[in-house]
């Protein structure tokens, strides 16, 4: 039960990891008109979470299974992420995440571990990517694999949906039909443990979020 509770405590909004200052490209996308209805929204993220399932979630999973490799994860994220917007959004969720998790979580086996990685990011000047530190804080305090790689999807669609209200695509309450009609048809899970690019064009519009004229989200 207990572990259950530190689950829900991760994906609760209240949690202060800035996943809400970004709205993963769907700005980008709302603003060139190919995200105008709540028709296309959807569309946009059937694709974007196979993405996000295929990328980045890859190197959460690498840094829960294997923690102590974590510099060389979050390096080979670094990497991946060669789009400097997505780079630099994923660079200020995941030392947020890993700055409120090391004061969050203080039963002493947790802390020491979190806190000894968030010391060695500060120090050594770590990239501490989102998802690469997602499943090194969900190791530490006991979350499963499994749940953690449903856990990050879900914290990112419900980004998405988020963003989507606070744009005007939908309201609320449609927000909230989309969400759960992807949750009970989508099937995103891989066994495939190499991240890779299937939609470049989530990647292009991503690039354009400095280039808009005016705007709410970070990315």
């Amino acid at each position: 039960m207990a572990r259950d509770w530190l689950l829900w405590q991760l994906a609760d909004s209240a949690f202060p990891s800035g996943g809400f200052a970004h709205s993963g490209g769907l700005e980008a996308a709302y603003q060139l008109g190919i995200v105008s209805d709540s028709q296309s929204l959807e569309v946009f993220l059937r694709s974007a979470l196979p993405q996000l399932c295929r990328g980045v979630s890859c190197f959460a999973r690498e840094a829960w299974e294997r923690p102590e490799n974590f510099r060389l994860i979050d390096r080979d994220c670094d990497l991946f992420l060669n789009n400097h917007v997505s780079n630099r959004a994923s660079r200020a969720q995941g030392q947020a995440l890993l700055a409120s998790a090391s004061k969050a979580f203080l039963e002493a086996a947790v802390n020491d571990s979190v806190s000894q990685w968030a010391m060695t990011a500060r120090r050594d000047r770590l990239a501490s990517h989102l998802a690469p530190v997602f499943g090194l804080v969900a190791q530490a305090i006991g979350i499963p694999s499994a749940q953690m790689g449903h856990l990050f999807l879900f914290i990112h669609l419900r980004g998405y949906i988020s963003a989507a209200v606070r744009l005007g695509i939908v309201g609320p309450l449609q927000a909230q039909q989309i969400q759960s009609r992807i949750a009970m048809t989508s099937s995103i899970d891989s066994l495939d443990r190499s991240p890779a690019q299937i939609n470049p064009m989530l990647d292009l519009l991503q690039l354009n979020q400095d280039r808009l004229y005016s705007r709410l989200f970070q990315s």
